[in-house]
């Protein structure tokens, strides 16, 4: 009698593991395609939503700097990568205490003509969410 019930259990757990293992191979999917070397340097748009009005900002990149347009306004940052996907921007010439803080930012997805991407100010616990698109030169 202990026979047969051995065998039930041997069939359970070849067809729990079966399942397991499905589950695994199923549930994972490929990670977001990231070619962040495609955006470190060029000239790009971003739309925000300030005070409930979009607003637009124009930046050209290089290796180094980041001058950005933002309604009729130039600035000037300093670009130093931390790695091939993340940056950090210093503002070269602060006008008050809140421009005078990094900004860190991180390339979370790509795509042919833009990238998404999540920045806060260094120090400060709250990140913001937004996707720039490659503009032509």
């Amino acid at each position: 009698m202990l026979l047969p019930s051995f065998r039930y259990f041997a069939v359970m757990v070849k067809q729990f593991l079966f399942v397991i293992l499905a589950v695994l191979v199923f549930s994972c999917k490929k990670p977001p395609e990231r070619n962040c070397a495609d955006f470190k340097t060029g000239k790009f748009s971003f739309t925000a939503v300030v005070n409930g009005e979009e607003k637009e900002t124009t930046f050209h990149r290089t290796l180094e700097t980041e001058v950005d347009y933002f309604e009729g306004k130039r600035d000037t940052s300093s670009v130093r990568w931390i790695n091939d996907c993340e940056y950090v921007l210093k503002n070269m010439h602060p006008k008050n205490k809140s421009e005078e803080k990094s900004i860190h930012i991180k390339i979370l997805t790509t795509t042919d003509s833009s990238y998404t991407f999540e920045y806060g100010a260094i120090g400060d616990n709250r990140k913001f969410k937004g996707t720039a698109y490659k503009i032509a030169d």
